[in-house]
């Protein structure tokens, strides 16, 4: 209160309390964004109570909780199962494969050349690649590798991979693919004072990743023994090279660890979990025609519950528990009657809920209804657009998994196999340039599919005849096959049938003619 209402409290009390009010809100008065939904007076958003943090309060403080509930799910809720395999499936399928795309222009190779040098790193790398000795653990491929790092991320947020050197006999390749959950990164116990470390990451004066804290043993592990942890530097001080592969999907600046991606709809993907167990219960319930006994007038008789016969005792624990068998017939005593207990089930109302909760975690997922469920009951159009917009989040993952996992590992293996003498790269260690330049790549993954695939077909091969696109990219989209090898085959192929006099040689036919 200033000097002027001082004044004024002092002859008018009631005009510096008017005063007083209107000063107060004025304060509180809405402008902007305030009108709406940072609104503090709407009788809709004054019981909204929300504070915000930082992503190391918002994020890395709730990760374990998130990622314990995530993986329950998974492991006991259908409609959560299918919606991480379902992103599995059509992102990695049975992995993507490496279509080496070097630069021949820059590095003065010619066509010819290029493909040659091409064929080599492909029939190189899937000698490696196709074998279990490229896992540290030796007990998967690189493609299976993928399946399982892309899955654990989904489901735990984030997932490490180390590329430590193991050599191992009949195997030319030492390069090695070690794939950790992402609970065992996480802060060390102790902490050190003079580090700034958060979620297991540390973090330098500029904000850069500086290195990664590794348990020994897993956090949840029930082993019994002090844990121990692992300092790995993100990159080689000398080469600059990765020492240790993040898989995470940011969702805010600074943001250091990943988020399940079930977190948004866990606690619907839950409570729908068990709406629909109470609703199978209820309909079991109603199948087995349950029935109670109901007693008109007092007796000393022994009652009905006393006298079932042990084969009707579910639980031999516990005496009161019974179970009704299909067509089984008990008799009652004077005065008993029977009063059935009839749940209403199956339920008409279930599905259409169901439905409606479904669609709204597909929307959440980017998964639309319809492949969330598994279920194509609309028009032609309805489902393909379904499916298009579907694939619109399918290939940003697979782009994202192969930048991230894929081809840095790629460029990792192709320096061993160009320092071994296996692949010739002149100028590979020499000028980072030219490195990218050999260590181009595409990765392919399972094509989309079609619901009409001669609609597919003739759309794909308009769109070649008009130059929008091209013959490589279209078998890859349609079949996920190559061209190239297609082509090959085909001219074999061809030749065989002229050869064996199923086809006509088109330039004798003319000469005949």
């Amino acid at each position: 209160m200033n000097i002027l209402d001082r004044a004024i409290a002092v002859f008018s009390p009631e005009r510096a309390l008017k005063r007083a009010v209107a000063r107060k809100q004025l304060d509180i008065l809405n402008s902007g964004y305030g009108h709406h939904g940072a609104s503090r007076t709407k009788k809709s958003l004054v019981g909204w109570i929300s504070k915000g943090g930082s992503p190391k309060e918002d994020i890395d403080k709730n990760l374990p909780i998130l990622r314990e509930r995530s993986r329950d799910l998974y492991m006991g809720a259908p409609l959560a199962t299918g919606a991480l395999k379902t992103m599995r499936t059509n992102v990695v399928g049975a992995g993507l494969q490496l279509k080496a795309q070097i630069d021949a222009d820059f590095l003065g190779m010619s066509d010819e050349e290029a493909e040659a040098w091409e064929e080599l790193v492909e029939r190189e790398f899937s000698l490696w690649a196709s074998s279990v000795s490229c896992d540290a653990q030796r007990m998967n491929n690189f493609y299976e590798l993928q399946q399982l790092a892309f899955l654990s991320q989904l489901m735990s947020g984030d997932c490490f991979a180390l590329l430590p050197v193991i050599p191992r006999p009949g195997m030319p390749y030492d390069l090695r693919i070690q794939l950790i959950e992402a609970d065992r990164v996480c802060d060390p116990q102790p902490k050190p004072p003079d580090k700034d470390i958060s979620g297991g990451v540390e973090i330098g004066k500029n904000g850069e990743v500086v290195a990664y804290y590794i348990a020994q043993k897993h956090p949840l592990s029930a082993d019994i023994g002090q844990n121990e942890w692992v300092r790995v530097e993100a990159f080689g001080r000398v080469t600059g090279r990765p020492n240790i592969l993040h898989l995470m999907e940011a969702e805010r600046p600074e943001q250091r660890r990943g988020v399940p991606i079930l977190a948004p709809v866990i606690e619907s993907l839950k409570q729908l979990s068990r709406y629909t167990e109470a609703e199978l219960m209820a309909a079991v319930v109603s199948g087995m025609y349950t029935v109670f006994i109901e007693t008109k007038s007092p007796t000393t008789e022994i009652p009905l519950g006393e006298s079932v016969p042990e084969e009707y005792q579910v639980d031999i624990e516990d005496e009161n528990t019974y179970e009704l068998g299909n067509g089984a017939i008990i008799a009652l005593g004077e005065g008993e009657t029977i009063k059935e207990a009839n749940p209403g089930r199956p339920n008409s109302a279930f599905d259409g809920f169901v439905v409606a909760v479904c669609r709204q975690i597909g929307a959440a997922l980017e998964i639309p209804y319809e492949l969330l469920v598994k279920q194509f009951t609309a028009s032609y159009s309805a489902s393909r657009a379904a499916l298009l917009e579907a694939w619109k989040m399918f290939r940003m993952r697979r782009s994202w998994l192969a930048s991230d996992f894929c081809q840095p590992i790629y460029e990792e293996w192709l320096a061993e196999a160009v320092a071994k003498g296996r692949v010739p790269a002149p100028g590979f260690f020499s000028d980072p340039i030219i490195r990218k330049a050999y260590s181009e790549a595409e990765w392919n993954g399972p094509s989309q599919g079609q619901i009409d695939p001669l609609k597919e077909v003739k759309a794909a091969a308009q769109r070649v005849s008009e130059g929008f696109s091209t013959r490589a990219k279209e078998t890859v989209e349609l079949t996920g096959g190559d061209f190239y090898k297609n082509h090959r085959q085909r001219v074999r192929e061809e030749k065989l049938r002229r050869e064996g006099g199923l086809v006509k040689d088109e330039q004798n036919s003319k000469t005949d003619v």
